[in-house]
């Protein structure tokens, strides 16, 4: 067994071998909490769910932890007086975790707030002072930088040198040593509400986002962890920051950096700040969770990913011709076919173990629908069997079984689904009586009438069964 990582830092593919075979360690920065998420965030997070189930099927275990940012000057900024700080991030926290549920990411292991972890946060911090990484402002601000120039690692993640960055911007410059200095502790600022406020050897105040990820990785997953994941967009200031703090402090801090590609709006990164961005709400208001996911995942991960209204058609489409297979295998192969969960094929391993090749992975699902479709025509029932049990072992390894149970429909939709099965069914009901009474124009315009509503008949020795087109 071999898997195979890009990893950001060697810019190169590399075999994934992790500490501890037996429980794979996985980091990946979660949502700053200032607003509700966008379809970029669904994305980022599925790309790591993926990577999650795969690594669960090959190693049997996985520490997942995504972090929780809830103190941050955006989540200040958003406030108001009818709602403070805390509130809001708890209201976004929710909304972000019901659209992960919706499109079916499997909930972290650990999901830490930033607020949770303060005292580690300034442990580390304390610990870059005493090694000369760090220093206290000298205008008496309370403000804490990292000393750029003392690691000269400092770049290693995205291959910049000091001299060629931009000055950071996340504090106020005027305390630094060097505009590239970023910081690690933000002294408490006037009109700043008193309850967004931490003691500290320093002086009032509260971190700085970067440090809030070092602390919480290694309180939860140790000095030395196996995959730091999370957006291309994070690759720098932020993933270069954590590196730089934590191994200047004195640990290993993450063996593979694996960063998703970005949903992009003409060719511009989506985000809040450019407004170009779409809720997630909005998305999941307009199509099926499983049509959202598949759409998401089909991409390569390290891809961009430019959303249309032919990308949901398309998924729909793919889905709709996976699960009329299913439906179809399953009155041929009866309760216990169903129940029996194949083994992976081979074309299908080799595609997720190739740096989570997804979109191979789908033409191996999509070719084995195929053929089990020509099973189902010529009458093989072992073949029928064999790649009924492949497509669920495929589809289950992916999150995009239709018939598991977070995808069955409930409330409105199953009532929908019964009145259609019930109008359906009267119309198939009818055509066979013109059928049996020999009446084939009027068997015809019946299912020409069904046709064109978009369901399929199929004929069977034991009944007719319809589906919707895919």
């Amino acid at each position: 067994m071999t898997i195979r990582l890009h990893d950001t830092r060697a810019q190169e593919l590399r075999d994934f071998v992790p500490l501890d075979p037996s429980n794979v360690t996985m980091y990946v920065c979660g949502p700053t909490v200032q607003s509700g998420p966008h379809i970029g965030h669904v994305r980022a997070a599925l790309s790591f769910d993926l990577l999650r189930r795969w690594l669960q099927l090959r190693y049997g275990r996985v520490t997942f932890v995504r972090n929780v940012t809830d103190i941050d000057d955006k989540v200040l900024a958003n406030a108001t007086d009818a709602e403070p700080w805390w509130g809001l991030a708890y209201r976004m926290e929710q909304e972000f975790s019901a659209a992960y549920a919706a499109v079916g990411i499997q909930p972290p292991t650990y999901e830490p707030r930033a607020t949770a972890s303060i005292p580690q946060m300034q442990e580390l911090i304390e610990r870059l002072i005493e090694r000369g990484h760090a220093y206290p402002a000298a205008d008496g601000s309370g403000d804490v930088y990292f000393d750029v120039r003392s690691w000269a690692a400092y770049g290693e993640l995205t291959h910049q040198s000091v001299d060629a960055m931009e000055a950071a911007e996340d504090a106020d410059p005027r305390g630094k040593r060097n505009p590239q200095d970023f910081a690690l502790w933000k002294g408490a600022k006037p009109g700043e509400p008193a309850d967004a406020t931490w003691a500290s050897p320093w002086g009032a105040g509260r971190p700085g986002w970067h440090i809030e990820c070092s602390a919480m990785a290694r309180r939860y997953l140790g000095a030395e962890f196996d995959i730091h994941g999370g957006g291309l967009d994070l690759r720098f200031p932020h993933h270069e920051n954590e590196l730089a703090q934590s191994t200047a402090a004195g640990d290993a801090f993450a063996r593979y950096w694996v960063h998703n590609g970005l949903v992009t709006v003409d060719g511009q990164k989506m985000s809040k700040s450019l407004g170009n961005f779409t809720l997630a709400a909005d998305v999941l208001g307009r199509h099926d969770p499983l049509v959202v996911r598949y759409a998401l995942a089909a991409a390569h991960y390290r891809s961009s990913l430019d959303l249309s209204d032919s990308s949901w058609s398309e998924a729909e489409a793919a889905l709709g011709r996976i699960r009329t297979f299913l439906e179809r295998a399953q009155r041929t192969v009866g309760g216990h076919g169903w129940m029996a969960m194949g083994s992976l094929p081979d074309a299908f391993v080799s595609a997720m173990d190739d740096d989570l090749g997804v979109p191979q992975a789908l033409a191996v699902l999509h070719e084995t629908v195929r053929a089990g479709n020509a099973a189902l025509d010529r009458g093989d029932a072992d073949a029928v069997r064999a790649a009924l049990s492949a497509v669920r072992a495929m589809t289950g390894a992916l999150g995009i079984d239709p018939f598991a149970p977070e995808w069955r429909a409930s409330g409105a939709d199953a009532k929908t689904t019964t009145a259609l099965d019930a109008l359906v069914q009267a119309m198939i009901a009818q055509r066979a009586q013109a059928r049996a009474d020999k009446d084939w124009p009027a068997a015809d315009r019946i299912r020409d009438a069904i046709g064109a509503a978009g369901i399929t008949l199929e004929d069977t020795p034991d009944g007719t069964h319809w589906s919707i087109d895919g």
